[in-house]
């Protein structure tokens, strides 16, 4: 946050909210929001988001990091038994299609440019159930090119404009950890339940007992009760 927000990466920011969930693995997943004083304009998307295979010649360390970090899947006909695959179709709609411009989507969130390789764009091999499989800019996950060469990881970066990317953001951002039922059992025991419910990983208990942050807002906003007269 403060690479982000002190050093400006996107520019100066108004607000900012972040909230840490554990995946079923323990992997740690930050989930942050930053509202910009300066909007970000349809033109200057290119300029910040790139949802494409880096020129090994032109920045190979970049090209390193987003071909270990920001491929999804494969998935679909190459990989049928991935776990976002339902009813033959990937959920996170990949592979996309091309585009040779980024354009503005109907609800909100652009279409980033994906070119092909006739188009001047780049591809790649890697390995799938230990066959080789070609793959181009449509697997390729929206990343700033500054963040995740700083930091080596996988940081998926999307552009919005709308109201209702906003609330479902925020609704997605404070949903809360994930949650398993282990078994059910009669009669009704609802303290049972909820307990039963929580999934508890041991990076998060470190997490936890270390007293390291899990949700932060800036500037923060919280509803206080307050007792008039009468």
């Amino acid at each position: 946050m403060d690479f982000i927000v002190k050093l400006r990466v996107f520019g100066e920011t108004r607000c900012w909210m972040y909230t840490v969930e554990w995946q079923k693995r323990g992997l740690p997943h930050a989930h942050i929001l930053i509202w910009l004083v300066e909007k970000v304009t349809p033109d200057v998307i290119d300029d910040i988001i790139s949802a494409e295979i880096p020129d090994p010649n032109v920045d190979p360390i970049l090209h390193e990091v987003v071909v270990k970090n920001m491929v999804y899947g494969p998935c679909g006909v190459i990989n049928p038994n991935s776990p976002c695959m339902v009813d033959g179709k990937c959920t996170k709609k990949y592979p996309r299609q091309f585009i040779h411009d980024t354009i503005t989507g109907i609800d909100g969130f652009p279409l980033y440019r994906h070119r092909s390789t006739t188009d001047g764009g780049q591809t790649i091999v890697i390995k799938v159930a230990n066959n080789n499989v070609d793959v181009d800019n449509r697997w390729i996950v929206p990343y700033c090119p500054l963040l995740p060469k700083t930091f080596k990881a996988h940081i998926n970066v999307e552009c919005f404009n709308s109201v209702k990317s906003i609330k479902y953001i925020c609704k997605y951002v404070n949903k809360g950890s994930d949650m398993a039922v282990f078994s059910l059992q009669n009669p009704n025991d609802e303290i049972s339940h909820y307990q039963m419910a929580r999934y508890l990983s041991s990076n998060e208990a470190i997490w936890r007992i270390f007293g390291f942050p899990i949700h932060q807002r800036s500037p923060t906003v919280v509803h206080v009760s307050l007792h008039l007269e009468n």
